[in-house]
């Protein structure tokens, strides 16, 4: 019975973090597909990626399996992807500086969808309006997410949105050399969230360091945003 119990617990769960993630990883992509289209480049709109259908963005591992594993071990922080939007950045009016407006997109929607929520839960609270419990962890979940992906995204290491942003705004020289950078990335990442960690592990220490600062983050600004709205 107590196993059943358990079971039914963790569908429901996961079932109030379907939806959140789901949303916060595919409109992330969205938003960078607009934003290119804005500055001169439809390789997103000709490929049918400004699309509010989910199967033209999900990515499998990205968007479902690696976000419900992170909800099943109660991970810290959360995060996810979708399928790339491609940009053609030589399309942009401005290619440099047009990136970083760009790139910026997707954690600016991510934002968006969080103070969205926080709006919603603080008219609420304030009108003693007590909407159920699935709706109120579904507000509450889409708030973690989308400022989870956001701090995860300005992370300033290409190819992560934070890489192209700071790109975008270096001076050139400074930049190109930057951006030569864009190749080890994925490597810097992994290392950083996965091996170091597992290092420390084996040596029995822990250097799950990067975690820390980003849960850390995403505390600190739930906190402020939670005073600003009075929830």
């Amino acid at each position: 019975m107590n196993e059943e119990l358990s079971v039914a617990d963790e569908l429901y769960r996961l079932s109030c973090w379907v939806l959140p993630a789901m949303a916060a990883i595919i409109l992330h992509e969205i938003a960078h597909g607009y934003a290119a289209l804005y500055f001169g480049d439809d390789t997103a709109k000709k490929e049918g990626r400004l699309s509010l259908n989910p199967f033209k963005h999900v990515d499998p591992f990205g968007t479902v399996i690696f976000p419900l594993f992170l909800v099943l071990v109660h991970a810290p922080f959360m995060f996810g992807w979708a399928k790339p939007v491609p940009v053609d950045f030589s399309k942009l009016k401005k290619p440099k500086s047009q990136m970083a407006w760009v790139a910026a997109a997707g954690p600016a929607c991510n934002f968006a969808q969080a103070l969205l929520c926080l709006v919603v839960l603080s008219l609420c609270k304030h009108s003693g309006y007590i909407p159920s419990f699935w709706v109120q962890m579904v507000l509450v979940n889409t708030v973690l997410f989308n400022l989870s992906l956001m701090i995860f995204n300005l992370i300033p290491v290409l190819p992560m949105d934070g890489g192209r942003i700071l790109t975008g705004i270096l001076p050139l020289k400074a930049a190109i050399r930057f951006a030569g950078t864009e190749k080890y990335g994925f490597v810097v990442i992994v290392s950083l969230l996965i091996l170091v960690p597992m290092l420390g592990d084996y040596i029995g220490r822990d250097f799950d360091f990067v975690s820390y600062f980003l849960a850390g983050a995403l505390q600190r600004l739930v906190s402020v945003l939670a005073g600003i709205f009075g929830i």
